[in-house]
């Protein structure tokens, strides 16, 4: 075949750098966000930080001896009253679908861009806690190693006791056998077995009780020992834990009086102080930072009414350097006016991210709002089925657009602070032709349970059979996977003595 030329005509999606970053912004967390900010005003010198009343620079129209009336300014959305939203308004919000290529840099507009406080406290701010801020947390081997420090001990014996604490994991378990750290130290040393279970008695006496256990009896074993000598039914509560535990475990109580020659009365008062036990001591240390929720959208009731508005400390506050972008000339082609022209716009186009970030966030959190009035007037059992596609034809948006909206954003309602994809969920129909939401059904399985009888758990065939009188056609299969979603234990080990 020869080589040829041909020219076609078609029509292609092109991606703009500027929607590419206004895509980017929408998609990041509040968190995420603040970091995305702080390495844009530390690669673009028109960029800067701005306090509320700040008013160091004048505006580039003022400098250009124009009025500032005249110049757009960039402010938060108004808080949204749902009474008044709309289910399709005439903005169809196409500021993320198209957004033109350039912008003229020598328009009149205001020096500063506000789209929210600052989340930093000020110098003289009390209420700001340096310690919990920047301390690191303790973890379990620190809080160990601590207390061996304060033993009087022989080299080798305290080098015994590190290899021990360094065997403990998160929960405080011992995670290697005895031989197996015996077997690590060096032959030489002529270590003993006996010399290492010493050692190891020695640690099982540090804080918190139970530490340094090899199996969950032996740490419940050594939690009872702590215990007061006249503590009612301890030898009692000792021996099941050491013979018997597996029994407690599958709730057989019958098979555990007759082992134990022990009466209903007894056993349950047995079974209640080893209840008062902790099977896993070393979570009770601190082994990692505190993580912090940053709500994006703030909803509250007033006068009868549902207020939506965005959360003004999760977004930084930025504007426009106006001493520098007074010094850009509309005829000026110096190496000089041509950077600052070009830092200019991108500082523009920056911010108008940030401010379609802010509308489009509370576009889609007051029409999820609007779709779960009941759950944030009854509960979770008012919650009703919602997916992706009713909010973005709501909103007139598509549905990717609407899932990076929603990811990693919080909003903080009189019930708690829930993410924005928590609102969505599934729909079971019931047999009245209508629709019912999962997260509702899990609700009612919560309530079920909490209230059935300790002696008769409800199996999952009952909870489906009780379900279904209500209307609601749901199968087993899915009643266990919406219980162990809730972390619900299975009937057989629900089971207890009342």
């Amino acid at each position: 075949m020869k080589p040829t030329l041909v020219l076609k005509m078609g029509q292609q999606l092109t991606m703009t750098p500027q929607l590419q970053q206004a895509i980017r912004l929408l998609q990041l967390s509040s968190l995420d966000l603040q970091q995305e900010v702080q390495e844009a005003m530390e690669a673009n010198p028109l960029l800067e930080m701005a306090d509320d009343g700040d008013d160091d620079y004048p505006s580039a129209s003022q400098e250009n001896g124009l009025d500032s009336d005249d110049a757009p300014a960039v402010t938060l959305p108004e808080p949204v009253e749902l009474d008044s939203i709309s289910p399709h308004s005439d903005d169809e919000g196409n500021w993320n679908e198209q957004i033109p290529n350039e912008l003229p840099v020598d328009t009149q507009w205001e020096d500063v861009y506000q789209t929210s406080a600052s989340s930093l406290p000020s110098n003289d701010d009390e209420d700001w806690d340096y310690t919990s801020r920047t301390g690191t947390g303790e973890t379990l081997q620190s809080h160990l190693e601590w207390q061996l420090n304060l033993l009087p001990m022989s080299d080798t014996d305290r080098m015994i006791a590190t290899a021990l604490i360094d065997a403990i994991n998160a929960d405080g378990y011992l995670e290697e056998t005895l031989e197996e750290i015996l077997a690590s130290f060096d032959p030489e040393l002529e270590i003993e077995l006996d010399e290492v279970e010493m050692v190891l008695h020695r640690i099982q006496q540090f804080e918190p009780v139970g530490i340094a256990a090899r199996d969950l009896s032996e740490c419940l074993l050594l939690q009872l020992r702590q215990l007061p000598s006249d503590t009612p039914l301890l030898e009692q509560a000792m021996k099941v834990v050491k013979d018997h535990l597996e029994l407690l475990g599958n709730r057989d109580f019958a098979q555990l009086m007759r082992r134990t020659r022990l009466k209903e009365d007894q056993l349950r008062v047995v079974i209640a102080l080893i209840q008062t036990l902790n099977p896993r001591p070393g979570a009770e240390i601190a082994s990692g930072e505190p993580e912090y929720v940053i709500p994006d959208v703030i909803v509250r009731r007033d006068n009868q009414r549902w207020i939506v508005e965005l959360n003004q400390d999760a977004v930084p506050k930025v504007r426009v350097n106006g001493h520098y972008a007074s010094m850009v000339r509309r005829a000026d082609s110096s190496e000089d006016n041509t950077y600052l022209r070009n830092h200019l716009q991108e500082a523009r186009w920056f911010i108008k991210s940030l401010q379609s970030r802010n509308e489009t966030l509370m576009k889609v959190a007051s029409q999820i709002v609007e779709h779960q009035r009941g759950f944030l007037e009854h509960g979770e059992e008012a919650m009703k089925p919602l997916v992706l596609h009713d909010i973005a034809e709501a909103v007139g948006m598509h549905e990717s657009t609407i899932s990076r909206v929603t990811t990693q954003k919080y909003m903080h309602t009189p019930r708690g602070i829930f993410e924005l994809k928590y609102f969505f969920s599934s729909h079971v129909s019931t047999s009245e032709g209508g629709e019912f939401s999962s997260t509702a059904i899990r609700a009612l399985i919560k309530k079920l349970v909490a209230a059935e009888n300790p002696k008769k758990p409800l199996s999952d065939s009952k909870i489906a059979g009780l379900l279904e009188e209500q209307g609601i056609h749901v199968a087993r299969r899915t009643i266990a996977k919406y219980r162990e979603s809730l972390n619900i234990a299975p009937s057989s080990e629900r089971k207890r003595l009342v």
